[in-house]
């Protein structure tokens, strides 16, 4: 496929065909010539939707997904635009959430096993796992309709923690938009990691790029101690996808609506349907933010129990939540006017830069946090949101490092048990509930954490704050 150069770091592929808009792909040369060409596919799929804004983009993090590509950005005029599924994914609000402690390597480093064993206790995780929280429908709903607030209010955590959290930790919903089924699967999934490449880790300061930055969030030396963890909506949110894109293949003919590929199923923005799929979408997200916080609850209950010292005396304070699985209305600047528009980021984070309301006033003057999740043998990165992001990419980068082979390839090619032995030998302790999912996420599975955090900061549209590397994971 003939792409355009833009820059070192952004490449453009031309209108044509059924396209509405050129499409962009953010990386280097080395990750672009790299990519997949089903990834290329999927985002000149994207670029034929009604409504699209300026241009389809992937981060250089994508690869192949369903219907838009992991790592995939649009936006849409609220009036003409579509909402679809596939553009948000089946794991709504998947995210990540950072915690700082005033710990280092010195403290953790003889108290890592035990420190893993608390956690993998404590946080349940791998396919079907439920958690300790248990609810009736009529609690569960009182969840998806108030988020992480819920959660803080039965006193799952701290009222800060909300603040430092995308939305709040709560968008308006109505939970009556979404199925009994997709309720009956969430019911007791809230403080669960699930499976796949969800994680919750213990990590620590290996680089700090921006200082100024860095001490707001909370990091304040090399070797300090942080946790992050990635999960979502688990099968709560895969449900609620899984209706609203049968029900939308069934109206589009209805709308006049034809897409390239039927995992773009879609609905106008405006349509009954889809403001309906947007509701229970945000249940989903509203879900998920409750989920994260229950987790951070029992990360802080582990840390405490093991260092004998009380969640506040060990600095356990939330440095952000943010989302990569969601569609949101937003404010931009579009030809130099200002514009309500609905951004789809699936597999991509949002990277506001300065002055913007969204962001924590304690960042507001730096640029929005953005926690990108590497593998869990190569680390990970917190960056800093840009005003070139505003400008280029609806405020948005990428989310991770972006896998590079099936989980099937990855499991014919790495053996869980020996890939644990290996990182222990390397300092990083893991407990699992499954070695086949081990070997799925093993760090050669995936491209280079360091090359995909280049590519975003040399665009400019996040840039590098601090490098963090693994020291203990829990993996489903």
């Amino acid at each position: 496929m003939q792409l355009n150069k833009i820059s070192d770091f952004v490449w453009e592929y031309p209108k044509q065909g059924k396209m509405r808009v050129p499409a962009r792909i953010y990386g280097s040369k080395t990750i672009v010539d790299a990519m997949d060409e089903g990834v290329y596919n999927q985002i000149a799929n994207v670029a034929t939707l009604p409504g699209i804004i300026n241009h389809a983009m992937c981060m250089p993090d994508g690869h192949f997904g369903y219907g838009f590509p992991i790592g995939g950005v649009a936006a849409f005029d609220l009036k003409e635009g579509i909402i679809s599924p596939g553009g948000i994914g089946f794991d709504i609000n998947c995210g990540m959430r950072l915690v700082t402690t005033n710990l280092t390597v010195k403290d953790v480093k003889p108290k890592i096993r035990e420190l893993v064993e608390a956690l993998f206790k404590l946080v349940p995780a791998g396919v079907g796992s439920s958690g300790f929280v248990k609810l009736d429908k009529g609690k569960f709903r009182e969840v998806t309709e108030e988020g992480a607030r819920w959660a803080v209010k039965e006193g799952y955590g701290w009222e800060e923690d909300l603040k430092m959290t995308e939305e709040d930790g709560r968008m308006e919903s109505d939970s009556s938009k979404v199925s009994d089924r997709a309720m009956k699967r969430g019911l007791s999934q809230i403080g669960t990691l699930g499976s796949g490449n969800h994680y919750l880790e213990i990590q620590r300061a290996s680089e700090i790029h921006d200082e100024e930055f860095a001490k707001a969030c909370g990091i304040v030396q090399k070797d300090q101690i942080v946790i992050m963890f990635h999960c979502g909506s688990r099968g709560f949110g895969h449900q609620i996808g899984t209706d609203y894109l049968e029900k939308f293949l069934e109206v589009m003919p209805k709308y006049g609506i034809e897409v390239l590929d039927q995992e773009l199923a879609c609905a106008p923005f405006q349509s009954k349907e889809g403001q309906d799929y947007f509701s229970a979408m945000k249940c989903g997200i509203n879900m998920s933010f409750a989920n994260r916080q229950v987790i951070l609850h029992r990360i802080r209950e582990a840390f405490s129990g093991v260092f004998k010292k009380s969640p506040e005396e060990l600095g356990m304070h939330q440095v952000y939540d943010v989302a990569h699985n969601t569609a949101k209305i937003e404010d931009h600047t579009i030809d130099g006017k200002k514009r309500k528009v609905l951004v789809h980021r699936k597999g991509s984070t949002r990277a506001f830069g300065t002055n913007r309301d969204e962001v924590p006033e304690k960042y507001r003057k730096l640029g929005q946090p953005v926690i990108i999740g590497g593998s869990m043998e190569t680390g990970s990165y917190l960056l800093k949101g840009t005003d070139r992001a505003m400008q280029e990419t609806f405020g948005t980068t990428c989310h991770g490092s972006g896998r590079t082979m099936s989980r099937a390839r990855a499991k014919h090619l790495w053996r869980g048990e020996q890939l644990l032995k290996d990182m222990e030998k390397r300092g990083i302790y893991v407990r699992s509930t499954s070695m086949p999912g081990v070997a799925e996420e093993a760090g050669g599975a995936y491209k280079d954490i360091d090359e995909v955090i280049e590519s975003v900061d040399k665009a400019g549209i996040s840039t590098k704050g601090v490098k963090l590397v693994p020291m203990g994971n829990v993996k489903g």
